[in-house]
């Protein structure tokens, strides 16, 4: 059997292996298409400091926040595909937002970006200002029906899976909601606990603190079945929509047209993360649930979630 080196000096594996052993030749920075202190930037800081680990060079985390997670993807998506330039995407602006009518088509996501490694899922919640006057999904819901100029609700970004699940919960409920959109979950948590407005729908990490310190009261979760990391809190549907489910995730991408040796070099060191106890217990606690898929796994993921999405928005 011919050796690796073997193999190398007859030239049969060079053009792959070359190209990714000399990767990575400087610095890397990963984009955060949010504002710091959610669950897209602690994850990011997490995945880039091992990845920093791994590969001997810094890591950078550039927040670039704006149009529900767009606005940082597009410029990833301008960058060069040589490897240093990665980042991390969520499922508004990864499969929502293609799909919004208004939006128009600017930004083709699943053309213009590679796809490298489904990072975490990210359960959601609906949560409000203690003094709100109520306590409950179904209070909330009722309560909203009898205000003339309805409840004002806070998300992360206009088509953010934040902002799409509590329209799907007025348009099965009737609920006079209103939609005040924000730049991420730190400064919608901001404004709840300052009480300019009375409930928001967020990422459990950004959440999970202050719940836990009874700064806000959890409504609901959007998942299917309650979250295993705060059983404590119903989901909606089991409080007011059965069958209601949408769910929300991360990955990392690159630009279009990335080498897929490189593609594969960075996926293995996320998925050798999983094995890692720190790493494990770093996404527990935000609130986030490990859920690496391969390249091909989190291509085909996007596709099916692009369809649904589709089905959801236009149908």
């Amino acid at each position: 059997m011919l050796s690796r080196r073997a193999l190398l000096g007859a030239g049969l594996l060079a053009p792959t292996l070359a190209y990714a052993q000399g990767f990575p030749s400087r610095n890397l920075t990963i984009i955060v298409p949010f504002a710091p202190g959610a669950s897209s930037d602690g994850i990011a800081r997490i995945v880039g400091e091992k990845l920093g680990e791994a590969f001997g060079k810094t890591v950078v985390v550039e927040n670039r926040a704006g149009a529900g997670g767009t606005t940082g993807l597009i410029g990833l998506a301008r960058s060069s595909p040589d490897g240093h330039t990665l980042g991390v995407g969520a499922t508004g602006a990864l499969v929502i937002n293609p799909h919004v009518p208004e939006q128009g088509v600017i930004f083709k996501p699943l053309q213009e970006l590679t796809p490298i490694a489904k990072l975490i899922d990210i359960p959601l919640v609906l949560v409000a200002h203690p003094e709100s006057g109520f306590r409950t999904l179904a209070e909330m819901i009722a309560q909203s029906k009898q205000r003339s100029g309805g409840i004002a609700f806070g998300s992360t970004g206009t088509n953010s899976a934040q902002h799409l699940s509590v329209e799907l919960l007025k348009k099965a409920t009737g609920a006079n909601l209103v939609h005040v959109p924000y730049r991420g979950s730190a400064p919608v948590m901001t404004d709840l606990l300052g009480g300019q407005i009375q409930i928001a729908s967020v990422d459990l990490t950004a959440a999970a603190p202050h719940i836990q310190a009874g700064k806000v009261m959890p409504l609901a979760v959007t998942s299917p079945k309650r979250v295993e990391l705060a059983p404590e809190i119903p989901t909606i549907a089991e409080s007011a929509v059965p069958g209601f489910e949408v769910t929300a995730w991360i990955g990392m991408f690159g630009p279009a047209a990335m080498d897929a040796a490189i593609v594969e070099q960075i996926s293995a060191h996320v998925r050798q993360m999983q094995s890692d106890a720190v790493y494990r217990s770093r996404v527990r606690n935000l609130a986030c649930v490990d859920a690496y898929l391969s390249p091909r796994e989190f291509s085909e993921f996007l596709e099916r979630e692009s369809t649904k999405m589709r089905g959801l928005i236009q149908g």
